[in-house]
């Protein structure tokens, strides 16, 4: 969820993306601000900046990560902008309510809370009182769009270049497409800028811009006002009631345009519904919805009032949306997300109002009295190639009735859906044709809900079974796989709201019990009247049932909660079970350890036993030179040996000579030179045979 957000793509084909970064205005300061009585202008060509995903950063004035998509205002003047006659076409065709409606800024957090409950399965949301869904009653009396009449559905094409040439008078750049420029559409009625000029207040700004769509539309009914009013329904239909999450507009609706006579006969609210619920089932990681996301916001006003999102600026107004304005809220987003889950996972199950349109007044609606056979039906929901199932029959408490056990659906899909992206969607397809089944049960209204259920505890108790393990988003609920402490929670607080309802039932008897003992005044009257003395009797009785009744359930209350208490620590103590290992696998465990630590002993010898082979092999390899050299001395020692003895010799030949030349009379002289002579005579055969010996080995 602190992701960036999609990027608008051109309708060009191109597949180019941007990013906007334009901040919004916005009136009020403060945490908590009421929206004022004129909401601050959003142009259509204004996107909020996305948020960057830090956990401290404010939701605030300035920042959301829910872009606006809805260009409320700028739609707002090219209807005033238009000629009376055309506005008269418009409320005709059941767009007059929608269409004077005033912006209401978006609740992001709660949106985004919503849409992390939805359950693909079965189109609701899952709440831990069971499922909620907006219905179609909603959307009537929400934003006052027709929701009875033909499907919107038909034809879809790959190319819709030649219906907005046509019907629209607009060159498209994409041969394969269906979206229209915005700005090329918004031009086209007259608003070439939306933007506020410098020093401008808002009566200037929506003035000036009144006036550049009244100088450009055509005043009188014609081929040329009919294209006007195909551009300006083109901008509704695929901006607001069915908008992307991009810049361009979705043209898909102009096959149904073409005759405009007819265009008021199509269940535009159904669309706008069925549109929603399909952008509900994207991922959940994915910022916003597209679509009239607002419906949601308001929606969740209406039925969660403890959320306390929401404050009622206008009372009497019609449609309902008109009365609500968006409290700020300062927090980070992520954080107003944790605290919205937190409130619904702890909200007293009598705190849901499943019928809050009880005390309003269809006067004032004459919309909702005209598609009333829609209501309380399970009926499939048609926007062009997207079909979705209405299960009503989930949520009966919003007929009033008590909910009985229904088997939970699971996804089925009997056909392929088109992906998501309106490039060049599909090949030609006739959904009238493909669909004819769920098209069928449209036609014939669906199917009514009705329950003869007495009691929602069994519903508490499979719903508990079914979802006790992904109901609950907030923090409260780290334990409890098995859903057996919702479903005791489920059933408990349905006893509590069936206590407090006996309860007021008691207090209401004693009081007519009292009122009654008050008008008999006595025995003596009471014989004068025995109607009364009845009366007061049977009022006796009931007040005596009625506390007999209360008095059970008080005591089923208690034992509900001694047993909640009592599974919660047994939930509690299992989770401590699981987290502790059992006997056997500590042995396994254990045993694996020893031998490990027996295969690192024997390693860690191996690898001594290594060390000290690879030290013996190096002393050997010492030891050998050792020999070697010790050998080459003995030998040089015997060559010195030998060399002494010579010297000797030569000294003991020297001296015996010298003594024979001291007797015989020869000069000293030549002997030296003699002895000389041939002791280098010696030396050099001596070298020679050594070179040999050497040479030789």
């Amino acid at each position: 969820m602190e992701g960036k957000h999609r990027e608008g793509q051109g309708g060009d084909g191109g597949g180019r993306r941007r990013k906007k970064t334009i901040r919004r205005r916005q009136l009020g300061k403060g945490p908590l601000t009421v929206a004022p009585e004129v909401p601050p202008v959003v142009p259509m060509e204004e996107e909020t900046v996305p948020a960057a995903g830090v956990e401290d950063e404010p939701v605030g004035p300035k920042k959301s990560e829910l872009r606006s998509q809805l260009g409320w205002a700028v739609v707002r003047v090219m209807y005033d902008g238009l000629p009376d006659f055309q506005r008269h076409r418009l409320e005709e065709m059941g767009f007059g309510p929608f269409l004077r409606l005033e912006e209401l800024t978006p609740d992001v957090a709660l949106i985004q809370a919503l849409k992390e409950r939805w359950d693909l399965e079965c189109h609701t949301f899952l709440f831990p009182w069971g499922h909620m869904i907006p219905t179609l009653e909603d959307v009537v009396r929400i934003t006052g769009l027709r929701v009875g009449g033909q499907a919107v559905t038909g034809t879809t094409y790959t190319s819709y270049q030649e219906p907005v040439e046509r019907l629209l008078g607009l060159e498209v750049r994409g041969e394969r497409s269906s979206l229209v420029q915005r700005t090329v559409l918004q031009e086209s009625l007259g608003v070439a800028s939306a933007r506020h000029q410098t020093g401008e207040s808002q009566a200037e700004y929506m003035a000036r811009l009144t006036e550049d769509a009244r100088a450009v539309l055509a005043e009188e009914e014609g081929d040329t006002a009919d294209r006007d009013l195909r551009r300006f329904l083109t901008l509704v239909i695929g901006k607001l009631i069915l908008g992307t999450k991009g810049d361009p507009v979705g043209c898909r609706c102009l096959p149904l345009l073409e005759d405009l006579s007819s265009v008021g006969n199509y269940a535009w609210g159904a669309a706008l519904l069925a549109h929603l619920f399909d952008s509900l089932g994207t991922s959940s990681r994915e910022i916003g919805v597209a679509g009239f996301f607002l419906l949601l916001q308001v929606w969740a006003y209406y039925h969660l009032p403890s959320l306390g999102r929401g404050v009622a600026r206008r009372r009497g107004t019609v449609p309902l949306l008109q009365r609500w304005g968006f409290c700020r809220n300062e927090r980070s987003l992520r954080r107003q997300v944790t605290l919205i889950h937190d409130i619904l996972d702890t909200i007293p199950f009598g705190h849901v109002r499943w019928t809050p349109y009880v005390g309003e007044s269809d006067a004032a609606q004459p919309w909702v009295e005209r598609d009333r056979p829609y209501f309380g039906r399970d009926i499939w929901l048609h926007c062009f190639n997207t079909v979705v199932p209405l299960h009503h029959r989930l949520v009966a408490r919003t007929l009033g009735l008590h909910q009985a056990v229904v088997e939970f659906l699971t996804r089925q899909r009997l056909w392929e859906r088109p992906g998501r992206s309106f490039r060049g969607i599909q090949q030609v397809t006739d959904l009238t044709v493909r669909v004819r089944e769920q098209l069928d049960d449209w036609e014939q209204r669906g199917r009514e809900v009705v329950f003869e259920a007495t009691s929602d505890e069994d519903y508490f108790r499979a719903y508990a079974r079914r979802y006790g393990a992904q109901v609950y988003k907030g923090t409260r609920r780290p334990l409890d796989p098995g859903g057996r402490i919702s479903s005791l929670e489920g059933i408990l607080h349905s006893t509590i709201q069936q206590r407090d309802d006996l309860q007021a039932v008691v207090d209401q008897l004693r009081a007519e019990l009292e009122r009654a003992q008050q008008m008999v005044g006595g025995t003596s009257s009471s014989r004068e009247d025995p109607g009364r003395s009845v009366l007061e009797g049977q009022l006796a009785l009931a007040v005596a049932w009625a506390e007999d009744a209360l008095a059970q359930l008080q005591e089923r209350e208690a034992e509900l909660r001694v047993s909640l208490a009592r599974t919660t620590a047994l939930e509690t103590k299992m989770a401590e079970l699981r987290l502790r290992p059992a006997t056997e696998e500590v042995a396994r465990w254990r045993e694996a350890a020893e031998e490990a630590m027996r295969w690192r002993q024997e390693a860690a010898e191996a690898a001594c036993w290594r060390q000290e082979a690879e030290e013996v092999a190096r002393l050997r390899a010492e030891a050998g030179d050792l020999r070697t050299q010790l050998g080459e001395e003995r030998h040089r020692c015997d060559m010195l040996r030998s060399e002494m003895k010579g010297l000797e010799r030569a000294l003991a030949l020297v001296g015996s000579i010298r003594s024979a030349t001291s007797r015989s009379g020869i000069p000293s002289g030549s002997a030296g030179h003699y002895l000389t002579g041939s002791s280098g005579r010696r030396r050099n055969e001596e070298e020679e045979r050594r070179w040999r010996e050497s040479a030789g080995g």
